[in-house]
């Protein structure tokens, strides 16, 4: 009994420093350090807020679990230590239900919650949109990415071919030259992510959100970008000598602009087809080499 009641009141003050800690949280740091937070703005996208909250709640779960394990680690170690004057081992606790039963259920609960809350937010992130306002192919390359909006300019595509980062003195990168993929703030986009020659991996940093992009294979992303501004991307996969060069830039602008941005390319003359034919593996399932290489016998 003596010892329920100083673990009771050993909790007290540890429940009582949590909560004035989490009520003197900013709105940052409720969103858990996570970047494309910006105070009184808009999520950067649909999901942003959704993957932001499951990650903070595990953390605060998981402290919460850390904060009563070394509690208990500790109370143990002061309430048994061994006193002046005493040998040997202190009392053992063996076949105690009540504390057998509570290690084995509350882990259950946890890895349950866990799995229900990330499946649930899973599912709502990786539903795709049958019917999109904005529907875009990006093609991973090393070390730089093409993209090409889908029928975007009287019923045709139009693209983007990039080249990988320019690297100046000390390091500073031409943000200007870096592929750059424009988006309409408010409208829905799908995009479906490919491969011309190895894995890589499609990653809007302040989107919280990348997907692998494997040859041979499609992946599909869909979401709503819900704040303009310009926002940082990289491949994410180790992919070559090159890797740390494989970066672009994402745009999210008003309609008008993005409109403007498909004129343009059309314009340019970047119009018509863009896509698998340009890839480098050519021994891929259901693929061939090029009419040329195949005259020569050489599919290298």
């Amino acid at each position: 009994m003596r010892s329920t009641r100083r673990l009771r009141w050993a909790a007290i003050p540890v429940a009582a420093t949590l909560a004035i800690v989490l009520a003197g949280c900013t709105q940052a740091e409720l969103h858990g350090y996570l970047p494309g937070f910006v105070e009184g703005e808009s999520p950067v996208t649909n999901h942003t807020d959704r993957i932001a909250g499951l990650w903070v709640t595990a953390w605060l779960v998981l402290l919460a679990v850390g904060v009563v394990t070394w509690g208990l680690i500790i109370w143990a170690v002061i309430v048994y230590r061994r006193r002046k004057g005493q040998t040997g081992l202190p009392v053992q606790l063996r076949y105690n239900m009540p504390i057998e039963i509570f290690y084995t259920i509350v882990p259950l609960i946890l890895v349950l919650g866990f799995f229900a809350f990330t499946a649930r937010d899973q599912n709502a992130i990786e539903t795709q949109y049958e019917d999109p306002d904005v529907a875009i192919e990006v093609f991973a390359k090393q070390w730089a990415w093409d993209f090409v909006y889908d029928e975007a300019v009287d019923g045709q595509d139009v693209w983007t071919a990039g080249v990988q980062a320019d690297e100046g003195p000390g390091g500073v990168i031409d943000q200007d030259a870096l592929p750059t993929l424009y988006l309409p703030v408010g409208k829905t986009v799908k995009i479906a992510l490919q491969s011309r020659d190895v894995i890589h991996s499609f990653w809007v940093i302040d989107f919280l959100y990348k997907k692998d992009m494997f040859p041979g294979k499609i992946n599909y992303m869909s979401f709503t970008p819900e704040r303009e501004g310009t926002y940082a991307g990289k491949c994410a996969e180790l992919c070559g000598e090159y890797h740390s060069l494989m970066l672009f830039n994402v745009k999210v602008v008003s309609q008008a602009e993005y409109d403007q941005h498909l004129a343009d390319l059309a314009e340019s003359g970047n119009i018509g087809d863009y896509g698998t034919d340009y890839d480098r593996n050519s021994n891929l399932p259901g693929t061939k080499a090029p009419a040329g290489l195949e005259e020569h016998g050489d599919a290298e």
